[in-house]
Parts: structure tokens; sequence; C-alpha cells
């Protein structure tokens, strides 16, 4: 037994240090750089001495960006929701990228609010995250794909422990298994062109600035334009527990997210990428569980955590 896990660790370690060769001359293009992950990411590939074509939703975002960083990284400016921006990108990075190919595409654009219990949100607030989550990443995708197939390279997209199992409603877990389902289908034919797709599906982590009274006001407001009728049926006891709930979790996020980059930039390097990436332990010894244990052992844990509503029965 002692023999089998050496072996299993060793071959690990080398699959983790097998990494691809001349990657000074390798493009790779990340969207969400702004700040958060895509903003980490776009630093270590500089650092590692990739050229980065970094997409910013913001000028301020990009500018700053430009500033902190090399001649290596060039930035542009997209918006994931609107078709124009990503032809636009999309030729920007076919200048750059030249015969070449683009060697990796990086989908971390995202938001994650509105959310809250499902009755509380309209159609809007779920197309609002759900375009850009998943829409929007598909999107990007097919104008990239015709590069990244031509450096047999790799496609990296940002999923969730929330693509596993829904712990939360409106359109971000919605849009994460969205993301799960689109991914698997493009690796099982883009496996072909010698591409690999890798997911990454963090636990909890802050990459939001929005604390705790940002938290209160949003779901404050979600509360205040219910019907009465609704209102009274969950109960103020339901607002509050669920409203405290969500502060909690955002409280006890894990800050250090090179734990997630560091995962994103073996995906983008790495001769061998795996498919799944889980940093975070939440990710390993929780969420994995859930998504494994039967449905109503599932259920049941989860109950546990959601407040229970005035008119339950």
């Amino acid at each position: 037994m002692a023999a089998l896990t050496d072996l299993s660790f060793m071959y690990r370690w080398f699959k983790n240090c097998n990494l691809v060769r001349n990657l000074s001359e390798k493009y790779v293009f990340i969207t969400g750089c702004d700040s958060g992950f895509g903003n980490l990411l776009a630093r270590q590939l500089v650092d590692r001495g990739m050229q980065v074509l970094a997409a910013c939703f913001t000028e301020e975002g990009a500018q700053k960006l430009q500033r902190d960083t090399s001649y290596r990284l060039q930035t542009t400016l997209l918006d994931v929701t609107k078709t124009e921006s990503i032809r636009a990108a999309a030729q920007w990075v076919k200048d750059q990228v030249g015969e070449q190919g683009l060697w990796a595409l990086v989908n971390n654009a995202g938001v994650a609010l509105p959310s809250g219990p499902n009755e509380w949100l309209t159609k809007e607030d779920f197309v609002k995250v759900i375009n850009v989550n998943l829409v929007g990443l598909i999107e990007v995708t097919l104008h990239m794909l015709p590069m990244v197939k031509k450096a047999r390279g790799r496609v990296v997209n940002m999923s969730s422990s929330g693509g596993r199992v829904a712990v939360i409603g409106g359109g971000y877990c919605v849009s994460k298994f969205g993301v799960e389902a689109f991914s698997d289908s493009i690796r099982h034919e883009l496996h072909y062109f010698g591409v690999k797709v890798s997911i990454i599906e963090p636990g909890n982590y802050r990459t939001s600035i929005l604390g705790k009274e940002g938290i209160e006001k949003r779901m404050r407001k979600l509360w205040a334009r219910l019907p009465q009728e609704t209102r009274d049926s969950y109960g103020e006891e339901y607002f509050r527990v669920y409203t405290d709930k969500l502060k909690n979790m955002m409280q006890l996020a894990e800050p250090k997210i090179s734990e997630v980059t560091n995962s994103m930039e073996h995906a983008v390097i790495s001769r061998s990428p795996r498919v799944r990436y889980n940093p975070g332990l939440d990710a390993k010894l929780l969420y994995i569980p859930l998504a494994k244990f039967p449905t109503p052992v599932t259920d049941f844990i989860l109950s546990r955590y959601l407040p229970r509503p005035a008119d339950s029965v």
C-alpha cells in the first residue's frame, strides 16, 4: 500500500512539474482582469514570461493593470454581454497572435449577484448573472476557438463548487451548472484537435469588495420589493436569518485567492492539465461529497442550513 501511495505521489509530482516549453512565445487571453482572480492570474503569467492579453471591463481597470505590469501584458476592453464587444476583442486577439494562434483562453469574467431565495428574484435578476457567467463565456469561446485550435492550446473555464451543488438561489448556480455542461461538451469535441479543456471549481473565496453592510443593503432591497403576501409567507425571522447566513459566508470566505489562480496557472502551463481543479478545503471536504451523496442525503443536509419559513408545513 505504501508503495502505491509513493507511486501515486511521484506520478502527480511529475505531472505538476511537466510544463509546456517556450512559454515566452505563447499568448493567453484572460477575461475579467479588473480585479480578483483574473487580475492576479494575469500578473502571475507575466511573471512566467508569457504574452498576456488581459480583457478588462473598465478603462480604469485596464490602465492600472497595464501600469503595474510589463510590456508582456496588453489590455483591451471587453463586455462579455455584448456581441460587438466580443467581436472587437476577438479581432484584437487575432491581430496580436498572428499565425501561431492563441495558446490559452481563460474565461474568468463572472458575477454572483443578485442572489437569494428564487421567489424573491425576477427574470431580469437571473438574466443579469447568466448573461455574464454562461452566455458571455460561450460566445467568447466560440469567437476564440479557431485561434485556440490553431495553437492546439487549451480553454480554462471558471466554474464553482456551486456548479456541483446548488447552495444558493438565483442565476449564479444555474449559470455554473451550465458552464460545467458546456465545458464537458467542448472537451469531447476538441479532443481530436489537440485542445484541452479544464474547469476551475473553487470553494468560497473572497473576491468581492462587498462587505456585510453591502449584503444587508442588497437583501433589504430584495425584501422591500416583494409583495406583502410573499413577505408574510416567509416571515421577518426568515429574512433576518437568511441575511445573517449570507454575511457569515462572506466573513468566512478564504482571502488567499492565489490558491485559485495557482490552479488556473497550472491549467495554462502544464503539459498535462487536469480536467477539474477544486481549490479550497470546503470544495474538497464539503461540496464534492455533497455532490456525490444520494440526493435525499444532500437535500437533508442543505435543508438544515436554510431557515424555516413562517408558512412551512
